[in-house]
């Protein structure tokens, strides 16, 4: 099929501009740090002596290993976390299944760099539990040293992705499979390992390859916790120390997007070849039975318990962010305003930054992503896919190394409005926003397509109306909840994003929220008005997460009418 054929001509020119964003954008700033990786930096030609290096390098060899081994601990914790929460849930007869679940949610809401600081004041050394522990029982828990910090941390904020997949994957599962077992004789725990687990496996494994891309390629929290020896914090040091010429920094960046691929690959790996298909659509869910009285207390003791910890940051942050001195004390000795007055004083370019540049972003992203959706799936040209394809592939470049390729990439290129390179103009970091959050912008656009009848542009068609005025009469309009819901996910997450944007930082009043909180939580002065940030940032993931769930409700249910409405007249 022609690529402009009659027809596709508006299609095909729109698909080429976004092509081409795609490539300046992402895939040549990533194969120009692949490029730079296998460099000579003395000869320019091809070579492996910087991989050699890195990996004789004992630095560099303990870095590998801390971070494969800290997103592999932060997946086990995480499964303990999400486990017992999904199961019960979903399993039993459970009083506040749906608050728990919610509660559950709400860690996702703050990034973990925000709450790293609040979680240490709470588990640290000195903090409120070790002091308590110490006081009553005379010894103390390792829970923020060294690496286990930021295993703790990252498995806080990041199970929510395990809880949200299996529980929607137990959901799914055919009851009459259970059935079948337990007239077989399984029961108990014997029932839980041999038929529902590997049942759900589909869902676990989703949630466990997204806690360990996510954990691995994680600046900001090592970063804040002073934990320097793994990756991601490597590659920001020695470009931001060294300067963007030191290939190590490129080495790690291509060890980061190998390592990335590699965890997609093997999730992939994990579930091919075998069947986890129910007999019945949606399955029917597990049976569901009542809780003897002993396991009803056994079982809100350990989802209390759970609860505590993983909504310990919020309460931290909380408390930081109110409090006047808190060193070596339970508590703060006492609560003041002075650091949310302190902010709206002297940082509200932060907040009003972060507001341009992720509201900029997500209007980038929605735009690209129902064009996008559009040609992938209402057209036919032919490479179509890899538009969704590169588009996608987002989700697997870490955020320093996008910021590294950026730097690479348009530090030679001056902008003559400005008389400054690309690379240090803060349109950059608004670019950088929009590649990193286009697959969650996509994907909801995707979905609010694939609702929508091709019928219904038929039928506008026939009545004469042109291609672009069907799209902008009756697509559109009717995607829209998908749109919205793409616009505020893109938003409420590019606003708290770190990795990136501190890479591409040049001046202050650039700045945004994030960048903001982590120059204040560098020294324990700051930590307060660090902390209002935090709370501010968190506010505005929240509020983001909120509308966009309500956009997603109400547009189901409108859809649901619509349809309704269109069969009945059809009878």
């Amino acid at each position: 099929m022609n690529l402009f054929a009659r027809g596709q001509l508006g299609p095909g020119v729109v698909a080429l501009f976004i092509g081409l964003f795609l490539l300046v954008f992402l895939v040549v700033p990533v194969l120009q740090v692949i490029y730079v990786a296998f460099q000579d930096p003395n000869t320019g030609a091809l070579t492996l002596i910087n991989f050699i290096d890195f990996f004789r390098t004992s630095l560099f060899q303990e870095s590998f290993f801390n971070s494969l081994y800290v997103a592999a601990m932060a997946v086990v914790v995480s499964s303990i976390f999400a486990l017992p929460l999904a199961y019960f849930t979903t399993r039993f007869n459970f009083g506040g299944a749906l608050l728990i679940q919610t509660l559950g949610f709400v860690p996702l809401i703050m990034p973990p760099f925000v709450g790293a600081v609040a979680m240490t004041l709470l588990f640290g050394a000195n903090g409120s539990v070790n002091l308590l522990l110490d006081e009553w029982l005379g010894f103390t828990i390792p829970f923020m040293e060294g690496l286990n910090g930021v295993i703790f941390v990252e498995s806080v904020h990041y199970f929510p992705f395990i809880l949200i997949n299996l529980s929607a994957a137990l959901l799914n599962i055919d009851r009459e499979m259970e059935e079948s077992a337990q007239n077989l004789g399984a029961s108990g725990f014997r029932l839980f390992k041999r038929i529902v687990f590997p049942l759900a496996m589909p869902g676990y494994v989703a949630g466990a390859s997204l806690v360990f891309l996510k954990v691995f390629d994680d600046l900001g929290t090592p970063l804040l916790l002073n934990v320097n020896k793994m990756l991601a914090p490597q590659a920001y040091l020695r470009i931001t120390s060294i300067g963007i010429s030191d290939p190590m920094g490129y080495v790690i960046s291509v060890i980061l997007v190998a390592i990335s691929l590699m965890a997609l690959w093997a999730s992939f790996l994990a579930l091919r070849g075998k069947d986890y298909a129910t007999i019945q659509k949606g399955g029917g869910g597990l049976m569901k039975r009542d809780l003897r009285p002993w396991e009803k207390v056994a079982c809100y003791a350990i989802v209390i318990f759970i609860l505590l910890l993983v909504l310990s940051p919020h309460l931290g942050l909380m408390l930081l962010s109110f409090g006047t001195i808190w060193s070596y004390a339970v508590l703060p000795d006492g609560f003041t305003w002075a650091h949310y007055v302190n902010v709206f004083a002297s940082s509200t370019q932060y907040i009003t930054n972060t507001l341009l540049y992720a509201g900029l972003a997500a209007l980038i992203d929605v735009i690209l992503g129902t064009a996008i959706a559009y040609i992938v799936l209402r057209t036919g040209l032919v490479g179509r896919k890899w538009l969704d394809y590169a588009a996608m592939g987002a989700v697997a470049v870490p955020g320093v190394v996008l910021g590294i390729g950026y730097l690479r990439t348009f530090y030679a290129f001056d902008v003559p409005i400005i008389d400054k390179p690309l690379a240090t103009w803060w349109v950059i970091i608004v670019v950088a926003l929009a590649i990193r959050r286009l697959p969650y912008a996509l994907r909801a656009c995707m979905a609010a397509l694939e609702q929508l009848s091709v019928m219904l542009e038929e039928a506008a068609e026939n009545l004469g109306a042109t291609k672009s005025r069907t799209v902008r009469r009756i697509v559109v309009p009717l995607m829209s909840g998908g749109i919205l819901a793409g616009f505020v996910t893109s938003f409420a997450t590019a606003s708290v994003e770190l990795s990136a944007t501190i890479m591409l930082v040049s001046a202050e009043s650039d700045a945004p929220l994030a960048y903001g909180i982590y120059e204040f939580m560098q020294s324990a002065a700051g930590r307060g008005p660090g902390a209002a940030l935090g709370i501010i940032a968190v506010l505005i993931v929240g509020i983001g997460t909120y509308v966009s769930h309500r956009i997603i409700e109400r547009g189901r249910t409108e859809w649901t009418a619509d349809a309704a409405a269109t069969a009945g007249a059809a009878a």
